[in-house]
């Protein structure tokens, strides 16, 4: 595996079925992790219907974190009922930094991204004008440009602080 791309659903706090099949991790919103239908390793080559497809014309070698949440997000001022909560962030940083320590992913722009910033890369892609993640709940000071960064920095952070877990 090569990178991680992390999203929100655009649905409500908790994984749905539907959900599962698109995503190989999904956070809810007290930081439970579920697993999806399907493992990293079927995205090493995506063969019709037999992948996770978070990442239109990034799935290929590509693991998808997903935060459960933000159906009816419009902007930073309307958010909808399901906005990512502090705890689901932090889990979701967690559960990174432990992806890219077990798949030696390392955490740079190229390597750990939002569905966001893979479709500003990749503007002949499905991907491109998606909205995840352009605004985080709980720290509402980070501004959309600064969004990938910040959760950069949060997982370099989780790698630094929990080498014993």
């Amino acid at each position: 595996m090569k990178r991680i791309i992390i999203h929100w659903t655009a649905g409500g706090h908790y994984p749905s079925a539907y959900e599962n099949s698109f995503y190989h991790f999904l956070v809810d919103k007290d930081g439970r992790v579920s697993q999806g239908i399907f493992k990293p390793q079927d995205n090493e080559v995506c063969k019709r219907w037999k992948y996770a497809a978070h990442t239109g014309g990034g799935n290929t070698g590509s693991i998808g974190v997903a935060m459960c949440g933000m159906g009816g997000f419009k902007n930073r001022n309307s958010q909808g009922n399901y906005p990512i909560s502090k705890i689901q962030f932090e889990a979701t940083m967690k559960l990174c930094s432990e992806l890219a320590k077990k798949y030696d992913i390392s955490v740079t722009p190229n390597n750990v991204m939002t569905h966001y910033e893979f479709g500003i890369k990749n503007p002949k892609t499905t991907s491109a004008g998606k909205i995840d993640i352009v605004f985080i709940p709980p720290y509402p000071w980070v501004l959309k440009e600064d969004v990938g960064s910040f959760i950069r920095a949060k997982i370099r952070w989780y790698l630094v602080n929990n080498k014993g877990e």
